[in-house]
């Protein structure tokens, strides 16, 4: 005879089971989500909380705007044969990576020619340099490598190994010291790197869900999409170190008649140049409201169409301005380089007066 469970008990399993459900539905968009979102925002994730400006490189597509396919262990030569064409676009400034590049392909067996992704995370306390790895890497082997290299392997998988400057001066020339100390993360097929061992720790803290992640820039990195290289400041950092602070006081004074005669600007709560794969930048702006944002869609453009005082000459020797637009709190500007301008590394440090505060 088949039994049955008292009311009460088939009720709250019932109800247990639809909670389960739920939470694994939850759960499921959630990794949904977190797998689909572009590799800039999948990157920016892992950064930690402090974080006031990124630099970004999609070193796969850049390979592919420049029309090279190599091999995953490729020559010297080609990597710089590579490296010197991304230049030539510019392609490759928001690296920290491309000195190292030789030694890196010859000893450490990565390089940006075989990188999928990297992003330069720079903070008030430190830096820390995320590498994004093909899926296929064997991160036993990457281990391996670098124990034979003489860093110290951690007691932890996703502790931090240990070299320092003298062992990077053992290994070979042009080292960047952000390549000091490694932590691999082969869950999320990525790779940190730092100048600080402290500094490092704290990182990987961040970007294994132990501490917070920076979330103060979504609204910009959302914007940019997927960019071939881009550069992201948070507002203060920006105010600071690319708008008009910078500037003698001469052209200070002329930013601020232009400013005003352009209607006035709201300061950022964040900022983003990008690259896109047609060669077009993108300018992302982010404010506290909507209000801001289509004040400062006009303005701003006006500016952009101007003068550009402690550049030198005007805006529009380097770019033309093709749309401004505001998207709730986001403005963008969309800018077409002019042949032979190299607008995002030129532009993406101070003074610039469509970014000032």
């Amino acid at each position: 005879m088949q039994r049955r469970l008292p009311r009460g008990v088939a009720i709250a399993l019932g109800a247990g089971l639809s909670l389960l459900i739920v939470a694994t539905v939850v759960v499921g968009v959630w990794w949904w989500r977190a797998e689909h979102r572009p590799d800039l925002a999948r990157a920016v994730s892992f950064a930690p909380a402090s974080t006031e400006r990124l630099s970004w490189t999609d070193w796969q597509a850049v390979r592919r705007s420049v029309g090279v396919d190599l091999s995953t262990r490729p020559s010297t030569d080609e990597v710089t044969a590579f490296l010197d064409e991304a230049f030539s676009q510019d392609l490759s400034t928001s690296s920290a990576l491309v000195e190292s590049a030789a030694t890196l392909n010859a000893q450490f067996r990565f390089s940006p020619a075989t990188l999928d992704w990297e992003l330069l995370a720079q903070g008030p306390d430190g830096a820390v340099d995320i590498l994004g790895f093909p899926d296929d890497t064997d991160f036993a082997a990457l281990a391996d490598n670098l124990e034979s290299l003489g860093f110290t392997r951690p007691a932890d998988e996703d502790g931090v190994w240990v070299g320092g400057a003298d062992l990077l001066a053992r290994i070979g020339p042009n080292l960047t010291p952000e390549l000091q100390f490694f932590a691999l993360l082969p869950d999320a097929g990525v790779v940190l790197t730092s100048d600080t061992q402290g500094y490092l720790e704290k990182a990987v803290s961040a970007a294994t869900g132990e501490s917070a992640t920076l979330a103060s820039l979504d609204d910009v990195v959302a914007a940019a999409g997927s960019p071939l290289v881009a550069a992201i400041f948070t507002g203060a950092y920006a105010c600071e170190h690319l708008a008009m602070a910078a500037a003698d006081d001469t052209d200070q004074a002329q930013a601020e008649e232009l400013v005003r005669l352009a209607g006035g600007v709201h300061p950022m709560t964040g900022f983003a140049m990008a690259t896109e794969a047609s060669g077009q930048i993108t300018v992302s702006m982010a404010f506290e409201s909507e209000d801001a944002a289509r004040q400062d869609a006009d303005s701003r453009a006006a500016l952009a169409r101007g003068p550009a005082p402690g550049q030198g000459g005007a805006f529009t020797d380097r770019f033309e301005l093709t749309s401004a637009t505001a998207d709730d709190q986001v403005v963008q500007l969309e800018l077409a380089p002019l042949e032979g301008q190299y607008v995002l590394s030129d532009l993406t440090s101070g003074p610039v007066l469509f970014a000032t505060c």
